[in-house]
């Protein structure tokens, strides 16, 4: 089943990291507008309400520093109407109620008439919300108070003749501001929450469009597509960006373990086969022949000589193979190898000698005069000088010349192994390290040239040949002077099942 379609329904979703984000941002912007929104409606009702105390205490000082008695009031209310004094019935008629109004109290804390006008409900108001005039005059404190159902701000202040004046300003503008302000930031706020919500969910997305594509890649992979990758964004952020390319890395790295899994799945099974058909020859051989002795068929004493030394000629052979196999599954597990200084001049002069030994009329020639000292196993060095030796017997004829040379370079020594035999095709020269494979399926197990690039390999050494069709074979093996880290043969071997029992000879009887 695609992943695909549900991590899509994911973020779609209100658990989508999408809606997360814009969740939080229009969060926090709400609270920010909430916080400005008080902070500038208390200090606006301070400022306002800042100047309605400053008017009142302005005409409370005025009136003291006047000098000014409660006949005097009442002489110039008879000359003229004052300001505030609204009759009662001017609310009915519509009227707004007044900004400012004042009551006077005579030396006896009575309510006193000014001019022909009777004091209006307001007025009562103001006097019953005032309670002992005297002492509220001489406290100065400012007072709220209602009167009408109108919010207004009251103070007192002791004229000359030991009455007192009570004036009273309206506060029901600083209200209605206040009001109309926190309407007019919640409908700002309204459209800026709106606003920000949008933008948010469009950045989000474009942010967020390298994890969706990641998912996407993921799913691709779960279906099978291992070369799928995740693609770049220009204006992907540094650590979106940073993701993608450790994410590529890594399925770099599996697409690559998994085609390396299936070619040593492969290259085992071939193993598998090669093998059971290397041993099923000698095998068929020996059984073939006890069949013969057991069934009394070889009666002739030279045919019964000539089985056994067939049975021998074929255990060797198993034998033989089985050590081969053994080497290459220990050089498989890297083993660690026990260094010691070698003299690869007199290890290649002796396997000159072994040469002219077994093929006295080979013509031979050998480049390694002195001593040359590597940090190497000898006894791996002998193995790969034999293996390369025995591949020259093996497929070229007596009269072959063969060249062994050793030269020093840059802290590395070349070992070359040459002979001017049949040579070989491109197409067989790139698969001579194969385990098993024989050019033309000739001569030997196949597994000579293995051994020797596992051996070279555990030192840190390299190995490659150079051949033509009729132009010879040369082997160039490099091996440093020091030790190195091995590196491994290329390509990657899979690890060979133990065999842990070689075939002994069969007796004559």
């Amino acid at each position: 089943m695609r992943l695909r379609g549900p991590g899509r329904r994911g973020r779609l979703g209100t658990n989508s990291l999408r809606a997360k984000l814009t969740l939080v941002n229009v969060a926090l912007l709400a609270l920010g507008i909430v916080a400005a929104t008080a902070v500038s409606l208390m200090g606006m009702r301070h400022y306002l309400l800042d100047n309605v105390n400053s008017g009142l205490t302005g005409s409370r000082t005025a009136m003291q520093q006047s000098g000014i008695t409660l006949d005097q009031l009442q002489y110039l209310t008879g000359l003229s109407s004052l300001d505030g004094l609204v009759p009662s019935s001017a609310k009915a008629k519509g009227l707004p109620p007044p900004e400012s109004t004042f009551v006077v109290f005579d030396r006896d804390g009575k309510l006193a008439e000014l001019g022909p006008l009777p004091p209006t409900a307001r007025q009562r108001a103001l006097a019953t919300a005032t309670g002992d005039p005297l002492k509220f005059a001489r406290s100065g404190s400012m007072r709220e108070v209602t009167l009408g159902g109108d919010a207004y701000r009251a103070i007192g202040a002791e004229l000359d003749d030991g009455s007192v004046m009570v004036m009273a300003a309206s506060t029901e503008n600083v209200q209605s501001g206040i009001a109309r302000a926190l309407k007019l930031d919640l409908a700002f706020g309204a459209v800026l929450l709106g606003l920000l919500a949008v933008l948010t969910m469009i950045a989000a997305h474009q942010r967020l469009r390298p994890l969706e594509d990641m998912v996407e890649t993921a799913s691709a992979i779960a279906d099978g597509d291992l070369k799928r990758r995740v693609p770049a964004h220009p204006g992907a952020v540094m650590e979106t960006e940073q993701l993608r390319l450790a994410l590529n890395s890594m399925l770099q790295q599996v697409e690559t373990a998994f085609a390396t899994r299936e070619r040593s799945e492969a290259q085992l099974r071939q193993f598998v086969a090669d093998a059971s058909h290397e041993l099923r020859t000698p095998l068929s051989a020996i059984r073939g022949y006890l069949q013969l002795y057991d069934k009394g068929m070889l009666t002739d004493p030279e045919d019964r000589t000539r089985a056994w030394d067939r049975v021998n000629s074929e255990t060797d052979r198993m034998n033989h193979l089985v050590a081969e196999l053994l080497t290459l599954a220990r050089l498989d597990q890297q083993p660690e190898l026990r260094f010691r200084s070698v003299d690869l001049g007199r290890v290649v002069r002796d396997a000159a000698d072994d040469l002219r030994a077994q093929e006295p009329d080979r013509p031979l020639t050998v480049r390694a005069d002195g001593s040359v000292l590597v940090q190497a196993d000898e006894q791996g060095l002998r193995k790969v000088l034999a293996n390369l030796l025995a591949n020259v017997r093996t497929h070229t004829t007596v009269d072959t010349p063969v060249r062994l040379g050793l030269d020093r370079c840059d802290g590395v020594v070349h070992l070359t192994v040459a002979d001017q035999g049949p040579g070989m095709a491109a197409a067989d020269a790139a698969r001579v390290f194969d385990r098993f494979f024989r050019a033309g399926r000739g001569a030997g197990s196949g597994l000579g040239m293995a051994i020797v690039q596992g051996v070279v390999a555990s030192h840190g050494g390299e190995v490659a040949v150079r051949t033509a069709p009729g132009k010879g074979l040369t082997v160039l093996v490099t091996l440093p002077r020091t030790p190195a880290p091995p590196r491994p043969a290329a390509p990657p071997r899979p690890t060979e099942p133990p065999l842990t029992r070689a075939v002994t000879p069969v007796p004559r009887p």
